[in-house]
């Protein structure tokens, strides 16, 4: 029996192949990993002398050849294909143990070159690894250090590979294969910087962990991660303190962090539910942003997410410390408040020192439906500019707090609504099937909440445009003075004019922010 041996990651195969050896099995390998497996005594032919070619092309061309394919692709049970081979004077290749140039690696180095990502395409490992997985009846193929122990197991017991194993291990090469041409392809079209929708689409995700259950305990559920950098993303954080995240945990804390991004002042969201439940921004100090946002609304922070794009201190850590939280994340923490977070065992506290990168322009947001999966590119706009159509222009201090409402309603359940005074929320309405209700059900929460002058010379932002004057209307008669929106609703004019009686300011943005 014979075994082609060709691997970019080495991890355990010295041990493998001496293994092999001892069995009876016959060593052939190529290249790089020739030279170790001969370094470390393990008595393998280099693969030019099974197939009596030399290796060329600075290694391009090694195992492209008929005495490797023809040796893989045969049919056993096959006479008329056995016939052939001891016509050509071809053995056959019973196991193949390849691993693919490291393509992945590359491309996430610093400052690497086209010509370098190129090189790293591999040729004749797929080529092997698809021949042998197509014959999988006959031949052994492993591309994971971690199947390594399985096979040695049952050749030892049994003195062969159960089918079942090689079908298993058919399924591991094209799941490796795929990847890696899925990567190739993603590389290829960022590179030329692509914004088009492909014909086919492929991507590619590596596992990171799978979870107790999905979105309800009776669902399962898995993380995946991006090739690549990902930075900024939460699939980098390093968690320092508590319970294993759950599937709600990472969905609610990246609109957390998404939301956060928008904003370059010191600033805290809290989140439930993937809903802010409150935000607040400060010029300089962060605690100050940290009680803004848990006075907007301290009922449902509880068991809540709360991020920050500064230092969580002393101060911050022991008013949370006294809540219940699921999640905190932050660039950085003082030691002093990590001591005291690290006191609730099942706190999770993470470090995302990049929080405020955001996604590449050219990201995809996907949304599976039955059958199939629907593509957009992120809402990576936040607007482009603004029209005043009242009588009256907002003061710069409406504007501030204009443009802050603009931004924590951009990640509110449409149809959504968010009131801010003084750069901070003091009321939202997500996730209503009419507009109105979202408004009254923010105007209710702030003043229950923070108290009945609350919403008294606030301003109100809305996802997309109001189709009648109702909102207004109740606006005013909760005080509020200035308010945001979309505009391009056939009865825009119905609220222009409300404004304008009422003295309030209106501006458009022209571009809506719906959130599904």
């Amino acid at each position: 029996m014979k075994a082609l041996i060709s691997v970019s990651d080495k991890t355990g195969i010295v041990e493998f192949a001496k293994e092999l050896e001892n069995l009876g099995i016959e060593i052939v390998s190529t290249g790089g990993t020739f030279q170790k497996l001969k370094g470390e005594n393990v008595n393998a032919i280099e693969i030019s002398s099974l197939t009596g070619f030399p290796e060329c092309l600075d290694g391009r061309v090694k195992t492209l050849h008929p005495k490797v394919h023809a040796g893989l692709l045969a049919i056993r049970n096959n006479p008329k294909h056995m016939e052939q081979l001891k016509e050509l004077n071809i053995d056959t290749i019973d196991f193949v143990i390849v691993n693919l140039y490291p393509f992945k690696q590359t491309i996430t180095k610093e400052n690497v070159t086209r010509e370098e990502c190129i090189e790293n395409i591999d040729i004749g490992g797929p080529t092997m690894l698809r021949a042998a997985a197509k014959n999988y009846q006959d031949v052994v193929v492993i591309t994971d250090p971690n199947d390594y122990s399985k096979v040695l197991d049952e050749l030892k017991s049994t003195n062969q590979v159960s089918l079942d194993t090689k079908f298993y291990l058919m399924q591991k090469v094209f799941e490796h294969t795929a990847n890696y041409d899925s990567m190739i392809f993603n590389y290829i079209k960022n590179e030329r910087k692509d914004t088009t929708y492909p014909q086919t689409l492929s991507l590619t995700y590596e596992k990171v962990q799978e979870m107790r259950y999905g979105e309800n305990p009776h669902q399962t559920g898995c993380l995946y991660k991006e090739i690549g950098k990902c930075t900024g993303s939460l699939v980098t954080a390093k968690q320092l303190n508590g319970k294993e995240l759950s599937f709600n945990n990472i969905n609610d804390t990246n609109g957390a962090l998404e939301l956060l991004k928008e904003f370059d002042e010191p600033t805290i969201v809290a989140c439930k539910h993937g809903n802010p439940c409150g935000v607040g921004s400060d010029n300089s100090d962060i605690y100050k942003a940290w009680r803004k946002a848990y006075s907007a609304d301290n009922m449902s922070i509880f068991g809540g997410i709360v991020v920050s794009n500064r230092e969580i201190n002393e101060a911050i850590a022991k008013e949370m410390s006294e809540m219940f939280l699921e999640v905190i994340v932050a660039p950085s923490y003082s030691d002093k408040a990590l001591e005291i977070l690290k006191l609730k065992k099942n706190l999770r506290v993470l470090l995302l020192p990049e929080i405020t990168i955001k996604q590449a322009e050219n990201s995809y947001d996907i949304k599976k439906i039955n059958g199939g999966i629907i593509v957009q590119s992120i809402d990576s706009k936040l607007l482009d500019d603004y029209e005043v159509v009242t009588n009256r222009a907002p003061s710069k201090e409406e504007l501030d707090d204009l443009m802050f409402a603009w931004k924590v309603v951009k990640y509110v359940k449409s149809n959504g609504i968010a009131l801010a005074k003084n750069k901070q929320t003091v009321g939202i309405g997500p996730g209503q099937v009419n507009r109105i209700w979202s408004t009254k059900q923010c105007i209710e929460h702030a003043n229950e909440l923070i108290g009945e002058d609350a919403t008294n010379g606030a301003v109100l932002a809305s996802d997309a445009f109001f189709p009648f004057d109702d909102c207004v209307e109740a606006a005013h008669k909760a005080g509020i003075t200035a308010i945001i929106q979309p505009g391009g609703a056939l009865k825009d004019q119905l609220s222009i004019d409300k404004c304008n009686e009422y003295g309030m300011t209106m501006i458009f943005t022209h571009m809506r922010h719906f959130k599904h």
